[in-house]
């Protein structure tokens, strides 16, 4: 990438987590182009789609989250580690208002942007579910995309219902129980 290019890459990343962290991930394209000194075509050439621009803004957190579940691996309690990550998945994936909407949506898209951060994070929470699973901790017949679906959802209601600040942890509680 050209040196300019490379500078728009990096204000158009700057200026879609503050348009993302502060509007959602709805936030608008052209006023994030705006302010990152470019024209809308500009964006769209760096990322086709909000997805891709989404992607690419959850990348760091994905690096987070991969990073965390290789240190709970090790962990002597699975289905603890387990549970940990899950927090924290939900913790990140509320960080931007909207961002657990748009995992939800892609999770069986192979085509989308987002892929790009949902599969590895399919890999990492399917090893630390199938330590759980064999240390017997975890029902067997629990699948990782679907527990995905259900953190995904907690982040939904609790980002839904922001006068309610222990909903997200109530509700994984709740969908715990129905793991073992």
């Amino acid at each position: 990438m050209r040196a300019d290019a490379r500078r728009n890459h990096e204000r158009l990343l700057a200026e879609a987590r503050t348009a993302f962290a502060a509007h959602g991930a709805e936030a608008s394209l052209e006023d994030v182009a705006r302010r990152a000194g470019v024209g809308i075509g500009t964006l769209y050439r760096h990322f086709p789609n909000r997805n891709a621009l989404l992607s690419a803004v959850f990348e760091d957190a994905v690096s987070e989250l991969l990073a965390r579940s290789r240190q709970l691996l090790t962990d002597p309690n699975p289905c603890g580690a387990l549970v940990t990550w899950l927090r924290e998945m939900i913790t990140q994936a509320s960080e931007y208002r909207g961002l657990a909407k748009a995992l939800m949506s892609v999770s069986r898209d192979e085509t989308s942007a987002l892929a790009r951060c949902s599969d590895p994070i399919r890999e990492a929470g399917g090893a630390l579910l199938a330590r759980a699973q064999e240390a017997g901790a975890v029902r067997e017949d629990v699948e990782i995309g679907d527990l995905l679906q259900l953190t995904h959802a907690i982040a939904l209601a609790a980002e839904e219902t922001p006068t309610d600040p222990d909903l997200a942890n109530r509700l994984l509680r709740l969908t715990l129980r129905g793991l073992t």
